[in-house]
């Protein structure tokens, strides 16, 4: 597996399915990495786990550009190969936010999201239709259904947007797999035959049909669960702070049961979430919904509220039950975090307080570690003996923590500033008894000292050190906020995708309506289809051979960018050769004008020679010097 995963581009690009295989080796990579114990092989495989959801996003780009349609349908379409998982299942188990960030996915998680409506439909006129349902009939919201309709009147038969099964939920449309002649002439009659025969399947009536788009819809699931937790929230603190009745017989109230009740639902959607969703095993569904932290966040505050519920039954724990209460309103307040996701803005800002949260337990080991030298030093010096363990766990750690903030007791701790009328002993029976143990002040000299080196430790030292973790933290989030965003947009699309259509506490209408609906009545659900599209036969062909198509283009892309770069580095190597051949036929021109020269001074040598000879055997000249020789330059020579 190793050598295969080790080239991406020749070996997963050749099997079918380039995006689910790409993305499935990503994911074997990071997982691998996980395991590894090395530094180097571990970066290594994180940076090919990198190249494949590259890889995987450069297929996709290629195939978006092609067909939208048909890229919709790539990504939820099952694939036999990975177990029956979607491209956007792989992406998410892969953690590949990189390839969430590409506008085809956010493209189809929109259209998933709206639902019917359109995309460009303001808030408040959802909030207007949530609280008055009549105005949905009305043009205040703008639905596809309408532009659809007449587009198919204006495109021809080729372009004919009928989907693969023949429901709603398809992003594939027919004509978009059609090659040939033949296949639209076929196609043709098969639609003139369905428009002769009579409707088996009529539409729904407009009322119904309207209804059932805008409750429906994703983003209305999602106002109504905020709308409604906001209400919840009033309704439990209203109970804590006004209405919070003594035990039976006298309370609880009726407000109180109410609340009851509203969890009560809470509680079931809960368990449908986790035992009444997809066809995995127990042991799978619950190890998923464990995985999620705002599911863990919900589990909490449902405990706590059992708690206190049974608590404050009794007369004996009815303060304990207040006070656990108490506690889980926080809890519950705290879970209104989660609707921050669907904000560009406010977002990522989760993950940076997320990745903080982190931070702080580092530097709170730091912390804990002068909080313990100082304050068992400081009750030391300052106290020869107190056994009360109370007292010393206040004075040893939390006296010390409050100092931090500034809370320091000069009274208790400079000798100079003691109170004198004080009632202490230094007794040790008395103290054991419980009375005031007296203070020492015979090293008060250093408890000031050491007062003085923990808060420069604490307030500069460990404070900034604090404050510079989290400016790393958030500038590293924030340079990848849009792709962090993306990713936790899907996974929050999803949640309210799969949600019933109405919030607690009137989600029980809709748990009984999906229990008769899907048992009793055994009708499949086709909202599923919306993330998970399984196409068999001749549909699932032409579609893996489109996806084989882009895939080559890509390949062939991908090999014309390498020729480039190849002919420019030839090209580079071409010029470097042409001037060493310019610079050697330079040197061979001055070579032969050297060897015309020497030509010529060998020819002047000898006129010379014979010159003087000449006049030394003639009287014309008459001296009594003998005439010059030449000297001898062969011993000047190279070659000598």
């Amino acid at each position: 597996m190793l050598s295969l995963l080790l080239s991406p581009s020749p070996s997963l690009l050749q099997a079918g399915e380039s995006v689910h295989s790409a993305l499935a080796g990503c994911k074997i990579l990071r997982e691998l990495s996980k395991l590894e114990s090395e530094t180097e092989t571990k970066l290594s495989m994180k940076e090919l786990a990198q190249k494949f959801e590259n890889l995987a996003l450069d297929v996709f780009s290629e195939c978006y550009q092609s067909s939208e349609s048909r890229s919709f349908t790539l990504l939820i379409r099952q694939s036999p190969v990975w177990g029956k998982a979607t491209c956007l299942q792989m992406a998410t188990s892969a953690d590949a936010r990189h390839f969430f960030s590409h506008d085809g996915v956010q493209s189809l998680l929109s259209q998933i999201w709206w639902g019917d409506m359109k995309r460009s439909t303001k808030v408040w006129k959802l909030v207007l239709s949530f609280f008055l349902p009549p105005l949905i009939y009305t043009n205040l919201i703008s639905f596809r259904e309408h532009e659809e309709e007449v587009r198919s009147e204006e495109v021809p038969l080729g372009r004919d947007t009928e989907s693969l099964d023949g429901g709603d939920a398809t992003m594939l449309s027919l004509s978009d797999i059609m090659q040939t002649e033949e296949d639209v002439e076929e196609y043709a009659a098969l639609r003139d035959n369905l428009k002769s025969a009579p409707s088996s399947n009529p539409k729904r009536p407009f009322v119904l049909l309207r209804w059932r788009e805008f409750w429906f819809a994703p983003v209305t699931s999602f106002l109504g669960n905020v709308l409604m937790y906001f209400l919840f929230l009033i309704l439990f603190a209203y109970i804590l702070l006004l209405d919070f009745k003594p035990p039976p017989p006298h309370g609880p109230s009726t407000l109180e049961f109410v609340l009851y009740f509203w969890v009560f639902t809470m509680v079931c959607e809960e368990i449908r979430q986790t035992f009444f969703r997809g066809n995995t095993t127990l042991y799978q569904r619950m190890k998923l919904y464990i995985e999620d932290m705002w599911n863990k966040c919900d589990i909490t505050a449902i405990s706590l509220f059992a708690l206190g519920m049974c608590c404050r039954m009794f007369p004996w724990s009815y303060e304990f039950g207040r006070a656990v209460l108490a506690v889980d309103y926080m809890v519950f307040t705290l879970r209104l975090i989660h609707i921050f996701a669907i904000h560009k803005q406010l977002g990522p800002k989760i993950i940076i307080v997320e990745k903080m949260m982190k931070d702080i337990f580092f530097f709170l080991f730091f912390l804990a570690v002068w909080l313990l030298a100082y304050g068992v030093a400081n009750q030391a010096l300052l106290y020869s003996y107190d056994p009360r363990p109370g007292w010393i766990f206040r004075r040893v750690f939390y006296r010390p923590y409050l100092h931090i903030f500034g809370q320091i007791p000069i009274h208790e701790m400079d000798a100079d500033k003691l109170d004198e009328g004080i009632e202490c002993t230094n007794n040790a029976t008395l103290v054991e008894a419980g009375a005031e143990p007296c203070m020492s002040t015979d090293h008060n000299w250093l408890v000031v000292i050491l007062l003085v080196i923990f808060l420069l430790v604490t307030n500069i030292l460990l404070v900034n050190l604090l404050i510079a973790m989290f400016s790393h933290t958030f500038s590293k989030v924030q340079e990848h906020s849009d792709n962090y965003w993306k990713f936790q947009r899907y996974n929050l699309i999803v949640e309210y995708h799969s949600r019933p259509c109405l919030a607690p506490p009137f989600i029980l209408i809709s748990h009984l309506h999906l229990f008769i609906k899907r048992h009793i009545r055994k009708i499949p659900s086709t909202k599923i289809k919306h993330f998970v599209l399984e196409i068999h036969g001749r549909e699932a062909s032409r579609l893996n051979t489109w996806e084989a198509i882009q895939k080559e283009n890509i390949l062939f892309a991908q090999n014309k960018r390498e020729r480039e770069k190849d002919s420019e580095r030839l090209k580079r190597t071409s010029v470097k050769v042409d001037n060493v051949l310019k610079q050697m036929a330079e040197i061979r021109d001055h070579d032969r004008r050297l060897r015309m020269l020497e030509t010529e001074l060998e020819y002047c040598s000898s006129a010379l020679s014979w010159m003087t000879e000449a006049l030394s055997q003639s009287n014309l000249v008459k001296t009594t010097r003998p005439p010059p020789a030449l000297r001898d330059l062969t011993s000047l020579s190279p070659t000598s």
